[in-house]
């Protein structure tokens, strides 16, 4: 069994659901400190988070992720429990196998060999390391990056473990992500009898015209590095349960993912224009979950793309497909960020798994990214 196997199973069986880590942290810690890491516990409220660091000066090369998973779903619908690793038909299943833990083990054994073999390596590795990425993300990453930003820290480049690749290991690197921009709409009429519509106004009528509009709308074309921007209904609520109630009120949840051919202030702004188009009486409340972020091809690009081809034999293809990751805090500080990991179609789901052929290779990959920018 490799190290990156063997630390993978070991952090896997520590059921660290959201935010909880569970000791996922003060394993890595301990890790670290052998390889004389200087280690700055940043707990906020019920998060853990650390950034550990080693070596000085420029440039600095961060590893970024985050110890908690997402809850497992019914656990008598897993083939086996998920907090218990198994190793069926060539890979190993548990919750955060994917998402993230087989990053973070290949983050600890890349290190280990590069400063084995580089005790002097120039510029300064670190780690930021998180357990609040699959909640709500509110102390974790972000007030890290808060905390790092006051004091004038900055990070050259950044790979946080996310499992990008698609088809096949190291397809996929995502070099940026959409920006994601939530809007909960209320819709104003009057309530009344439904044979009295006279009476009422029906804010469900109302409302439709306006919404057609926004689902009409062409908000962008996207560009070279991302799709157009796009603007979903996930929930619409009206009425009292009674069928013969004209209701008050509509409720709608909508969301943008969105390209950096906008801001959230341009969206915003277009929205209400089309509501006010229509008349409507509403109140609109926004929460901007992260804006659109992206790193040019350069330096990290390179050595990342070069390391998978050495060690995977593929051409990664650089894209910002998908959703949010905790790279829309870290980017504020960061000059080149990217997100490079295991294949990600089992992540979020029951039986979890990631390939064991695969988990050696992506320490590897790591490790060579090392040797490229610090060596």
């Amino acid at each position: 069994m490799s190290a990156t196997l063997e630390l993978t199973r070991t952090l896997i069986a520590l059921d660290s659901i959201t935010p909880r880590d569970e000791g996922c942290q003060e394993l890595m810690i301990a890790r670290l400190e052998d390889l004389g890491f200087t280690i700055e516990r940043m707990p906020f409220g019920d998060v853990s988070n650390f950034w550990a660091h080693r070596g000085h000066g420029a440039p600095l090369l961060c590893f970024a992720g985050h110890t908690d998973v997402v809850p497992t779903g019914p656990v008598d619908q897993w083939d086996s429990h998920p907090f218990q690793p198994v190793i069926r038909n060539g890979h190993l299943f548990g919750r955060g196998a994917a998402d993230m833990k087989a990053s973070l083990a290949a983050f600890i054994t890349a290190s280990e060999r590069f400063v084995a073999a580089n005790p002097q390596h120039k510029g300064t590795l670190a780690f930021l390391i998180t357990s609040d990425e699959e909640g709500i993300a509110t102390d974790g990453t972000v007030r890290v990056v808060d905390a790092l930003e006051a004091r004038g820290d900055v990070i050259d480049y950044c790979i946080v473990g996310e499992p990008t690749s698609s088809q096949q290991f190291g397809d996929t690197i995502k070099n940026g992500r959409r920006g994601s921009l939530s809007g909960h709409l209320i819709v104003h009429g009057i309530q009344g009898h439904i044979a009295y519509p006279h009476l009422a106004k029906n804010p469900v009528h109302l409302a439709a015209p306006a919404l057609a509009a926004l689902a009409a709308e062409v908000w962008d074309h996207g560009n070279e590095y991302f799709p157009p921007t796009s603007w979903q209904i996930s929930n619409i609520h009206a009425g009292t349960g009674a069928t013969n109630i004209i209701p008050g009120s509509c409720d709608i949840k909508f969301n943008f993912r969105f390209s950096t051919e906008h801001t959230a202030e341009t969206l915003k702004d277009r929205v209400h224009q089309i509501l006010d188009q229509h008349g409507l009486a509403y109140e609109l409340h926004w929460l901007l979950s992260g804006n659109p972020f992206l790193t040019a091809p350069g330096a990290l690009t390179d050595a990342i793309s070069s390391a998978i081809h050495e060690v995977a034999g593929v051409e990664p293809e650089l894209n910002t497909t998908g959703g949010t990751s905790d790279g829309r805090f870290i980017k504020r500080i960061a000059r080149e960020l990217v997100e490079f990991g295991p294949i990600n179609a089992s992540i979020h789901k029951l039986n979890e798994c990631v390939s064991v052929d695969d988990i050696e290779p992506l320490s590897q990959v790591y490790e060579k990214t090392l040797h490229k920018l610090l060596g």
